[in-house]
């Protein structure tokens, strides 16, 4: 395991999971242990089943091991209760999936300031951090649509807007150009890694590309629920 010289942000110590009941029952993750650097990008990355995205969720304190453990700045994750680890993944961590996840009903300001609104931010205050988080991706404009009249292209970056708002520290990004064609996928390929080298927001990447995984400072291979040396070990059945 390796780290940044200033500090990890996230650990785990071996991790495993399990899902489904008897003869369905299998282990989605297998002993796993990783250090996340602050400030560092980091791939995951492998075939679809590896076990890549149930590793990201479980960082992500958006799921929970069967064994094992999840540290964040170095506390054990299970010694807080529901409500903290809801509030720190609120504050403290921003996501991207390759479903986009908005509320179409809602303006496209509206689903920016969720996080904003979900932490009690004042509305005066969300709308002018949502407002300013907009104008960085050229949104601002569309700030009164609906998320039905924006193009997949625009959504994603839509959702790019609202990871960034509540300042995160982590960015966790699963499958993000899955969706988007190859030119669009490039520019939020290229607005992702800019958060991350102009706010220092530690940035993990979930994705079967290996040109993405390339563009981040440092790539670790999933099969079968384990990490693994290499990118040939992941995907060679």
């Amino acid at each position: 395991m390796t780290s940044s010289t200033l500090g990890t942000v996230l650990e785990t110590r071996h991790l495993s999971k399990w899902y489904g009941k008897g003869d369905s029952r299998f282990q989605a993750l297998d002993d796993v242990s990783l250090a996340i650097g602050r400030g560092e990008s980091l791939a995951i990355v492998g075939k679809s089943g590896s076990g890549k995205s149930t590793l990201m969720h479980i960082l992500a304190l958006l799921d929970t091991a069967d064994e094992g453990s999840v540290l964040v700045d170095g506390q054990q994750a299970s010694t807080l209760s529901t409500r903290a680890i809801n509030k720190l993944r609120n504050r403290r961590f921003g996501f991207v999936f390759q479903q986009f996840f908005l509320t179409p009903g809602s303006s496209v300001l509206e689903n920016v300031t969720l996080p904003l609104k979900i932490a009690g931010v004042p509305a005066s205050e969300r709308r002018r951090r949502g407002m300013e988080a907009l104008a960085r991706f050229g949104l601002d404009d569309k700030a009164r649509n609906k998320a039905t009249d924006l193009s997949g292209g625009q959504k994603q970056r839509v959702v790019l807007t609202r990871a960034l708002v509540g300042q995160p520290d982590v960015i966790f990004a699963d499958e993000p150009t899955g969706n988007l064609d190859s030119a669009t996928g490039a520019i939020v390929e290229d607005e992702l890694f800019a958060l991350h080298r102009d706010h220092g927001i530690t940035l993990v990447i979930v994705t079967h590309d290996e040109d993405l995984a390339a563009r981040c400072d440092r790539q670790i291979y999933v099969r079968d629920g384990r990490i693994v040396e290499s990118a040939a070990e992941a995907v060679t059945a």
